[in-house]
């Protein structure tokens, strides 16, 4: 995540420099477009690493240890397969919406980080029919990691939310043969430049410049390393993005969700345990925060110790009946 967020932010900046001419150099001598190269080729060495950690250590590793990750809906068991079935047609297929790009359906509009499909279709019984392309958003409004039953092994199995789909893409395209289905995922320009002295409005002009956000330049695109060429092609076009830009990828898009996988119940011997945050001694067994308050400052250290005084002592305040209005200051809210 804090990936995204340097491609987002630092990446974008850079390429809004470059766009704009940029030439003066920074303090270890480079101009923007140098910077730009010589980081884009150690992000795709980082990325390269990251999955091939996930996939030569991390799997083999969970599935030692009682935790499988179905890679692909073929590697599913008979009963592992009616279940996934059942699952997609219960709770996914309600939520998606496929959208199919030709001449008269212009392609639509992929949003920042979102985890998104996209096939290669042709016209069922029409030898001669020209290829469409499709697309259709993972949603974010269910799990990605979905729990089913045991495998083979009988350790716990799980599969992720993107192959559920992919392997059913056929009941969203009913007239048509699919060709391919490969995950894609991108990330835009994300860089703000607010002038708060010009702006008349901080508030508007905030909201004008998250607007934009969504239309921002496309600065990274993440594909299946097995991306069918002529979909890459379409996708390449589509986003306008240089070979540079292009990140292919052995295995899911967007690790953000092994921080879910590690929610998982159970393995507590492979986790850190759980810390406490320990009690602030001057507020031991006082029920008044205020009257504790009167008799001198206290400082408090979080996240070492617990925050519970701070929400005791804005429902205390919002019980007093002598209080007339609660302020606070709200510290990176982004």
């Amino acid at each position: 995540s804090n990936l995204d967020e340097f491609f987002m932010v630092r990446i974008a900046s850079l390429k809004d420099m470059v766009h704009a001419g940029y030439t003066k150099k920074d303090l270890a001598g480079l101009t923007a477009s140098e910077q730009l190269e010589l980081i884009l080729k150690q992000a795709h060495e980082l990325v390269n690493q990251q999955y091939s950690t996930y996939s030569r250590s991390l799997l083999p590793a969970l599935k030692q240890n009682g935790l499988e990750v179905v890679v692909s809906h073929e590697d599913l068991t008979k009963e592992q397969g009616a279940f996934v079935d059942r699952y997609f047609e219960e709770n996914v297929y309600p939520v998606l919406t496929p959208m199919a790009v030709d001449s008269s359906r212009p392609f639509p509009l992929i949003v920042n980080k979102t985890l998104n499909l996209g096939a290669l279709l042709k016209k069922k019984g029409e030898k001669d029919a020209e290829l469409e392309f499709a697309t259709v958003q993972v949603p974010s409004v269910l799990p990605r990691i979905i729990s089913i039953p045991a495998g083979k092994d009988g350790g716990k199995a799980v599969i992720l939310l993107e192959d559920v789909i992919a392997g059913n893409m056929d009941k969203l395209f009913l007239s048509y043969d699919i060709l391919c289905v490969h995950p894609y995922r991108i990330m835009r320009n994300a860089d703000l430049t607010i002038d708060e002295d010009e702006a008349s409005d901080l508030l508007e002009e905030i909201q004008k410049q998250l607007k934009k956000r969504q239309w921002g330049e496309v600065i990274r695109l993440e594909v299946d390393e097995k991306v069918d060429k002529r979909l890459l092609k379409i996708l390449k076009k589509e986003f306008a993005i240089k070979e540079d830009g292009i990140y292919r990828i052995g295995g899911p898009l967007d690790l953000t969700f092994l921080m879910k996988m590690y929610g998982l119940d159970g393995f507590d011997a492979y986790k850190t345990p759980k810390y406490t945050p320990q009690p602030v001694p001057e507020l031991n067994g006082c029920a008044d925060i205020f009257e504790a308050i009167r008799k001198g400052d206290i400082l408090m250290h979080h996240p070492y110790q617990t925050f519970d005084p701070v929400v005791d002592f804005v429902r205390q305040a919002a019980k007093d009946k002598d209080v007339l209005a609660i302020k606070q200051t709200l510290y990176r809210v982004s």
